[in-house]
């Protein structure tokens, strides 16, 4: 069974940073595609970043040179540093292997100007 857990995210400021982590298990993560996504309040949820086995990454453009993606397969887990944060970064952010499997819990960013 698949196990997304995502934290770090938080209340900051406009052009503040946080960190999220999501550690997966129950899937082989180094061999995985790995997404970040979020959903705002009224909206439908969108990709943020990927990154594949290979460390190949691909943003979205709303958050291209300020967010990135990065795996520790190690640790099986996935980041995403968000610097630069804007009031419309505001949402409810998951991780998810692509293809999906169940969602997790999500952690709330809320950037405040």
């Amino acid at each position: 069974q698949v196990q997304l857990v995502e934290s770090g995210g938080g209340s900051v400021q406009t052009g503040g940073s946080l960190r999220l982590s999501c550690v997966v298990s129950g899937v082989r993560f180094s061999g995985s595609v790995m997404g970040w996504y979020r959903q705002g309040t009224g909206k439908e949820r969108e990709m943020v970043a990927r990154i594949t086995p290979l460390d190949s990454t691909q943003y979205a453009d709303f958050v291209k040179g300020r967010f990135t993606i990065a795996r520790d397969n190690v640790r099986n887990t996935v980041y995403l540093q968000m610097n630069s944060l804007e009031p419309e970064d505001t949402a409810l952010y998951y991780c998810n292997t692509i293809p999906y499997n169940p969602w997790g819990q999500g952690t709330q960013v809320t950037v405040s100007s």
